[in-house]
């Protein structure tokens, strides 16, 4: 047999096909695979597209969110603190104040008590008006509407404190008063004794005061004096025994005024009449008192003298007195605070 040559690739046939037609897919034979015919490069490429970082955009992104995230909490976080700042610095002021308001009403307390312990030092003194309860009692519901009002606590303390100057000043100048007799006069003997020097007297018309003829008065207004009359007080028959029962008469009457309300229980027993119950306290604490008396001016010659209302007390009566004025004066009382 002829020697072949060894057969070479197919080759495609050429297969003429109009412009409209469809390239045939390629032909594969054997083992061998089709290879495409090389087509030229355009002279002008474009540069390929940069691909983006997809993971770091991400991340960024990310970071970013966490960023303002972190920044909004910050701010969050700074402005409740400052809230609770401010809440704490209002409660700490309200707490200061609240202690300053404890620390004054403690001072008001002190201020009363001492007030009160100089109140006891006018026990036994027979004239309860000279302390003025209802002032008092006016300063502890006083300083009770103010208990939130720091200044307006202040002006009860000082209150407070005035009136116990006032009550040390009066007993001071009593207590002086009673040491001394600077007239020299029975009427103020008798007084001072009776009114461990509260009650003072003072040599006047007292007719025209009183508006009656009178030998002595006392008024309503101004208790604690009494007023002598001057033209009776310099009489021929007027002698110290008559002057020192004067003074019992009329210290009787600045006991009804400074007591009313024992003096009101006491009253009907004589009659609702003022003036025979003073008559009757002469009576019943002057040892040897009488209305009428004799009195001698000389060797030869005397005054029969009518003191008072020419009534003279049963004695049952003299024990009302007794009882009225064992229970009058200056008695503690309590004041809530």
């Amino acid at each position: 047999m002829p020697d072949y040559p060894p057969p070479s690739p197919a080759e495609p046939l050429e297969v003429a096909a109009s412009p409209a037609s469809t390239p045939p897919p390629p032909t594969y034979v054997g083992a061998a695979a089709y290879i495409a015919p090389e087509i030229a490069a355009p002279a002008f490429m474009p540069a390929p597209k940069r691909r983006r970082p997809v993971g770091l955009i991400v991340t960024v992104s990310l970071l970013g969110v966490l960023l303002a995230t972190a920044i909004a909490a910050f701010v969050w976080y700074f402005l409740k603190l400052q809230d609770a700042n401010a809440t704490i610095r209002e409660q700490q002021h309200e707490l200061e104040e609240q202690r300053e308001l404890i620390d004054k009403k403690e001072t008001f307390g002190a201020a009363m008590e001492g007030l009160l312990d100089e109140v006891g030092r006018y026990e036994g003194v027979p004239l309860a008006s000279v302390i003025p309860w209802d002032r008092y009692e006016l300063f502890a519901s006083q300083a009770w509407a103010r208990r939130w009002d720091a200044t307006g606590v202040d002006a009860s303390i000082d209150s407070v404190e005035k009136a116990r100057q006032e009550l040390v000043t009066q007993r001071e100048a009593a207590e002086q008063q009673a040491a001394s007799n600077a007239s020299g006069s029975a009427y103020e003997a008798a007084l001072d004794s009776l009114g461990s020097g509260y009650v003072t007297w003072v040599r006047e018309d007292a007719d025209t005061l009183c508006q009656s003829d009178v030998l002595a008065c006392v008024t309503s207004d101004n208790p604690l004096v009494v007023h002598v009359d001057a033209a009776d007080d310099d009489l021929e028959y007027t002698n110290d025994w008559l002057r020192t029962g004067i003074a019992y008469h009329e210290f009787a009457h600045v006991l009804q005024f400074t007591n009313p309300e024992p003096t009101e229980a006491a009253l009907p027993s004589f009659d609702g009449d003022v003036e025979t119950m003073a008559d009757c306290f002469a009576l019943t604490y002057l040892d040897g008192w009488t209305l009428h008396h004799t009195i001698w001016v000389s060797s030869y010659s005397y005054w029969e003298v009518d003191v008072g209302y020419g009534y003279t007390c049963t004695d049952a009566q003299r024990q009302v007195v007794r009882d009225w004025y064992g229970q009058l004066g200056v008695h503690a009382r309590q004041i809530s605070v």
